[in-house]
C-alpha cells in the first residue's frame, strides 16, 4: 500500500478545513513562520476531497500572512494504514466525520481529530509523513 501520492504546492483556497483553529495557538504559529520567514513543513491532505487532515493551523496562519499556495503531502485516506482517533477521552469519531466536516459548513471543534499511520507496524502521528519543505514565505 502506497500511504504518501508526494508533496505538490497548491493553492490554498483548494483545501477543505474540517476542524476550526485555537486562536492563541494560531497566532503563536503565525509568528513564528513570520520570524523564521519560511514554512518548515507540509501539511497532509486526502488527495481525494482535498480535505485537510493536519495541519489547519499552519493553513490558517499562512492565510495571515497572505500566502496563496501551500506545500501539500497528499494522502489517501481511506486506506487501512492511516486511522482515526480522539485527543479527548469519551469521544468517538471516524473517517466520514472528518470528510463530512470538511465537505461541509458545521466545522469540528479544535482538536477533535488525531490522526495516526502504521509505520513499519508501529502507530504514529500523522505528522511523520509530513515532508520537511524549508519553503521561504516570499513563495507562497
Amino acid at each position: 500500500m502506497k500511504l504518501k501520492r508526494g508533496v505538490r504546492v497548491c493553492q490554498i483556497e483548494e483545501l477543505k478545513h474540517h476542524e476550526r483553529t485555537e486562536p492563541r495557538r494560531l497566532n503563536a504559529l503565525r509568528e513564528e513562520i513570520e520570524s523564521d520567514g519560511l514554512l518548515r513543513l507540509s501539511i497532509a491532505v486526502d488527495i481525494n476531497t482535498k480535505v485537510i487532515i493536519d495541519g489547519h493551523h499552519r493553513v490558517r496562519a499562512l492565510e495571515e500572512l497572505n500566502c496563496t499556495k501551500i506545500p501539500v503531502t497528499f494522502i489517501d485516506y481511506q486506506l487501512p494504514d492511516i486511522k482515526v482517533t480522539v485527543w479527548r477521552s469519551g469521544e468517538i469519531i471516524s473517517k466520514s466525520d472528518v470528510i463530512n466536516a470538511g465537505l461541509g459548513t458545521i466545522k469540528l471543534p479544535p482538536r477533535t481529530s488525531k490522526h495516526l499511520v502504521n509505520l513499519q507496524g508501529k502507530w504514529k502521528h500523522v505528522s511523520a509523513i509530513e515532508e520537511q519543505v524549508n519553503i521561504p514565505l516570499k513563495e507562497l
